[in-house]
C-alpha cells in the first residue's frame, strides 16, 4: 500500500481538502491519503467549515477528517509528502534526518506546475472564493498525482 500525507500550516484547510480530493481518485485498498500541519493550533478540529462545504460542492465528504501535527515518525509512515506551500515544505524539511526523508517531500503544486514550486494560497482569510480557487488548484494536482500513480498498479 502506498501512502501519502498532505501537509499544510493548521491541518483545516489546504491539506484536507487535498487528503479527500485524492483519495476520491484513488482505489482505497492500494492507496492510503492522511494529512496533517506544521503547526499545533488546530489538533482536533475538524477542517474549516468552508473547505467540508467547498469538497461537500464536489461529492467529498471530509467531515470525519481531524487535525493533526506532523511529526517525525511520518516521514517512516508516509512514502510520499506533499506540502501545500515553500514554508511549510522547509519545516517539514528542516525535521528530516537524512536525504532519504528529505526525498519524500515535495510541493504539490509542482505537480501542475513542475519546477515552479508554486503556494497552495492559503483560503483561511481569503472568504469563500478562496476556497474554491485552492479546490481548484488542488484538483488539478491530484488528477495529475492519481495518474502516475495508478500507472505503478
Amino acid at each position: 500500500m502506498t501512502k501519502i500525507l498532505m501537509v499544510c500550516l493548521g491541518n483545516i484547510c489546504r491539506s484536507p481538502l487535498a487528503e479527500g480530493i485524492l483519495q476520491s481518485k484513488l482505489d482505497d485498498k492500494l492507496f492510503k491519503v492522511d494529512s496533517a500541519g506544521t503547526s499545533s493550533y488546530h489538533i482536533g478540529n475538524k477542517p474549516d467549515p468552508r473547505s467540508i462545504a467547498v469538497a461537500k460542492q464536489h461529492g467529498i465528504d471530509i467531515t470525519k477528517q481531524q487535525a493533526r501535527q506532523f511529526i517525525k515518525q511520518d516521514f517512516i509512515d508516509f512514502d510520499i509528502i506533499y506540502a501545500m506551500d515553500n514554508s511549510n515544505y522547509d519545516n517539514i524539511i528542516a525535521l528530516a534526518e537524512n536525504d532519504a526523508e528529505k526525498s519524500k517531500v515535495k510541493l504539490i503544486l509542482n505537480e501542475s506546475f513542475p519546477a515552479k514550486n508554486l503556494d497552495v494560497p492559503d483560503p483561511y482569510y481569503g472568504g469563500d472564493t478562496g476556497f474554491d480557487n485552492v479546490f481548484i488548484l488542488l484538483d488539478d494536482a491530484c488528477q495529475k498525482i492519481s495518474q502516475q500513480l495508478n500507472s505503478l498498479t
